[in-house]
């Protein structure tokens, strides 16, 4: 995606605390910003998180025009939290690009697993946290990102493939939350997904509307964002009178009950993660279209 945008952003500039290759977040048309080769875009932070984030805070204040990324593992923004608050608190449109956003990182264990990282940046004033699913929405976070030059915007990404789902879109993005599946009439159930859960929610609901179940799939990228839309934008996507509620998201369950209610049901993780293949570890935490179609039946 940087490299789509870098063409068409020439302010864009930016680079990952020793990680490129893994983030994927080299723009492969420049070289290296260095003494002498000031027209490269490329900056090679080193193994210094918190660095990497204040200098992308620097540049950003400096006003100049450029649009400074930086990017790491979604788990090391615990060496960065304060710069990222700091983007925040100085209302700065740094972009940070979060990649191996959950257990789904797999064999590296539950030492570079996040598990309350969503959960803490949602609760981070003017803070974007978008976690995309596929293509179409990932572009979206990232328009969003551009746009948002007095709020920076963590881009949470999975390091698992995953679908372009019919109906997810970069329009749908912008608007923090939109149904994907099963818009019309009134739903028995909705499911909710995010990122790389997003695909399961579907799988799910296809399997309930196969048990005659009507079923509504809501994509919720970014928090944040839907909480600014309209009351009857947001009436429209979460009808109060639909009270049959699942969320999935292989991250915490905390804060979730805003959109599933008390008596909501939530797949996820409230525990430390595991060292294991991905498909093993959604295995063993639960996190499994059957367990979201349970989740769903418990409450029709």
């Amino acid at each position: 995606m940087l490299n789509a945008l870098a063409p068409v952003l020439p302010g864009l500039i930016g680079g990952s605390a020793d990680l490129a290759p893994s983030n994927l977040t080299l723009m492969k048309m420049f070289g290296d910003f260095q003494k002498g080769s000031y027209e490269e875009r490329n900056l090679r932070f080193g193994v210094r998180e918190h660095g990497m984030g204040a200098i992308c805070n620097g540049i950003a204040l400096h006003n100049s025009g450029l649009l400074p990324y930086c990017a790491t593992f979604y788990i090391f923004t615990d060496y960065m939290r304060s710069a990222m608050r700091m983007s925040a608190l100085s209302e700065v449109g740094v972009v940070y690009v979060m990649t191996h956003d959950s257990i789904g990182l797999g064999e590296d264990g539950p030492t570079h697993q996040p598990v309350e990282h969503l959960a803490s940046f949602r609760a981070m004033p003017n803070m974007n946290m978008i976690r995309p699913c596929g293509g179409n929405e990932t572009a979206g976070a990232y328009k969003v990102a551009v746009a948002s030059r007095k709020r920076p915007t963590t881009i949470a990404l999975s390091r698992q493939g995953m679908p372009n789902l019919p109906g997810c879109s970069v329009e749908g993005v912008e608007k923090g939350a939109y149904v994907v599946h099963g818009g019309e009439g009134k739903p028995d159930c909705i499911i909710i997904g995010t990122g790389s859960e997003l695909p399961m929610a579907v799988d799910a609901a296809k399997k309930l509307e196969a048990d005659g179940k009507k079923v509504r799939v809501v994509s919720m990228p970014c928090w944040e964002l839907f909480a600014e839309q309209s009351a009857e934008y947001k009436e429209s996507v979460l009808p109060k009178d639909v009270t049959a509620r699942v969320a999935v998201e292989a991250a915490t369950s905390f804060g979730w009950e805003r959109y599933i209610g008390q008596s909501g049901k939530f797949v996820g993780i409230d525990d430390f993660g595991a060292s294991a293949p991905a498909d093993i570890l959604y295995e063993k935490f639960g996190i499994t279209v059957d367990a979201v179609v349970a989740a769903a039946k418990a409450q029709m």
